[in-house]
Parts: structure tokens; C-alpha cells; sequence
């Protein structure tokens, strides 16, 4: 990724959207050629000068302060992903050459085999370990059986995990089954976790290669792409069209996992009693008799396949 780019834009692009009314500032002059504040508006809220400012726009982050990026972040009313978002790209820029070295030759995170053992200790929900690049890399029978379309796709690459972007914009009408009315906002989703991942780790290749092929085969992506959003995926409520069990509606957490940098468990659960936890017992069943003849889930799955 090229830091200098993704650093202007991203400031260029949360500038764009705030105007002097959201600022507390008078909007002076009847034609503004820009839609949101100006750079010399930006400065004054973050108690820098407008070279200052200027410059950090272009991309130049090198020497920055924290005082300096929590200023910048509180002027631009950075939302908290979007805070932590410019302290990595910072945090990149002012890497040292052996850093940024073992950056580029440190091995991806994998999925450890205690890791999956509590993954199939979960069997009355469906859970799965992903990394940034949104690799499923392990998963137990029951997220196995909800991901379904995903692992099924014609989009998937053999023996390589199962990757939901992909899934997303790569085998778009599969997914607007999957995922009917909310599959716009969950594609948006999923690119605002791959902007994020790009400003922890710039140098990830195989990041690298999977936004150049999503730009280049997706016009959707390159739209979403475009507007460097970030966000936190931490819990929420997705609803699945499961072909095999009809309508759920799940909530899910997010699980970091200390000893995995760069990983994270998703569990989902359903409202006791309601329709959708009677749909996960049918996916229980659905999956006991679907996938269960499968003879060998690492690679059908994505238990072990990153």
C-alpha cells in the first residue's frame, strides 16, 4: 500500500465531509470550492498552521506527535476506528527500516490447533476464526453449515481459505441472496475491515493482491474502496437466507485473540425461544446430515486451510 496516498485521501475524504455548521465555524462567503471545511479551517480547530496541516494532508505523517493526531482526530471528529485508523498510519510512517523489514518477512498469523479445539467445543453455536484480509481460517461444523454459500461459491479459491470479500463483490448475486436487503451495508462493512487492516499492516501482500483484484473486477468495490471508511467489528445483528433452513436473524461477538495478533473469533447466538434459535437447531441437523459425510473439512471448511 502506498502510505503517502492512503494517509492524504483519508484526511482529504473525513475534511470533505464535515461542514463549518457541524464545526461550530461561520461559513463565511457564499461559494466554497470545497465541500467541506477548509484545510486553513482544519488547522485552526487542531491548533496547528496551515503549512503544518498542509503538509500532513500530502501524506508526510513522519515526526508527528500524539498531541498532534488527537487534535487532528478531534477536529475532524474522528468516530473511534477512524481515530485508531490514523494513529496505524502514523504509526506506519514512522516505522524504522528493520520494522518495516520484519513487517514485510513476518509470517501471517495461522490458526493454532488449541485455537480449533475451542472452536469444536462450541457446538450449539456457529463460530469461526478470520483474520483481517477476512480469511476464514478455521471454523466448527455449525459456521461451516451458516457459511454455506460462501464455501460453495464458484468464487473460491482451492485449498485457500474462504474469503467473504471475494464472496461479497466476486459472486454478488449469491450474496444479495444470502444477505437480501442488508447486503449493501454488510459489502461496506467489509471494505471498511480491509481499509483498516491496510493501515495495521501496509506491507501485507496478500492484502495487497486481494484489494488489486476485487479493484480490478469489481466496480462496486472501487466505489466502496473510494471512500476510506474504516470501522470496528466487535457485535452486532446480521440476518442469513440460509438455502438450507430458511431465515435467521443472529447476534454476533467478536473475540480478539491475545495470543494471535491479527485474529478474531465471531460467535453467533439467537434469542432463546425465537424462530431463529429454533433455525440454528435445524442447521444443526441440516449440517449433521450435509456436512458431516464430508472426509475432510480442513479443506472444506477452512478449519486449518490459512
Amino acid at each position: 500500500m502506498d502510505l503517502k496516498a492512503e494517509t492524504r485521501e483519508f484526511l482529504a475524504t473525513r475534511r470533505a465531509r464535515i461542514t463549518p455548521d457541524k464545526a461550530g465555524l461561520p461559513a463565511y462567503g457564499g461559494n466554497r470550492r470545497v465541500p467541506g471545511l477548509r484545510r486553513e479551517e482544519v488547522a485552526m480547530l487542531a491548533g496547528v498552521s496551515v503549512d503544518y496541516y498542509t503538509r500532513l494532508e500530502r501524506g508526510n505523517l513522519g515526526g508527528v506527535s500524539e498531541e498532534v493526531l488527537e487534535a487532528l482526530a478531534e477536529a475532524l471528529q474522528l468516530d473511534d476506528a477512524e481515530r485508531a485508523h490514523l494513529f496505524d498510519l502514523a504509526r506506519a510512517a514512522n516505522a524504522s527500516g528493520a520494522a518495516r523489514s520484519r513487517a514485510r518477512s513476518a509470517p501471517a498469523p495461522a490458526l493454532r490447533p488449541a485455537v480449533q479445539r475451542v472452536l469444536d467445543a462450541m457446538e450449539g453455536v456457529p463460530a469461526f476464526v478470520r483474520n483481517g484480509r477476512l480469511d476464514v481460517l478455521g471454523s466448527n461444523l455449525l459456521g461451516r453449515a451458516l457459511y454455506a454459500p460462501l464455501y460453495d461459491s464458484p468464487e473460491r479459491i482451492a485449498n485457500q481459505p474462504v474469503n467473504s470479500a471475494r464472496f461479497h463483490f466476486l459472486d454478488p448475486d449469491a450474496a444479495r441472496r444470502f444477505w437480501g436487503e442488508r447486503a449493501e451495508r454488510i459489502a461496506h462493512d467489509a471494505v471498511a475491515i480491509l481499509r483498516a487492516e491496510a493501515g495495521k499492516n501496509p506491507y501485507d501482500k496478500k492484502l495487497t493482491a486481494l484489494v488489486g483484484e476485487l479493484s480490478t473486477r469489481s466496480e462496486d468495490f472501487r466505489r466502496m474502496w473510494a471512500s476510506h471508511d474504516v470501522r470496528f467489528h466487535r457485535s452486532g445483528t446480521k440476518a442469513f437466507h440460509h438455502p438450507g433452513v430458511g431465515f435467521l436473524e443472529l447476534d454476533y461477538e467478536a473475540f480478539e485473540l491475545p495470543a494471535d495478533p491479527g485474529l478474531q473469533m465471531n460467535v453467533y447466538t439467537a434469542v432463546p425461544g425465537s424462530p431463529s434459535d429454533d433455525g440454528l437447531k435445524l442447521l444443526a441437523s441440516w449440517a449433521a446430515t450435509t456436512l458431516a459425510a464430508e472426509p475432510e473439512r480442513s479443506s472444506g471448511s477452512g478449519r486449518t486451510s490459512g
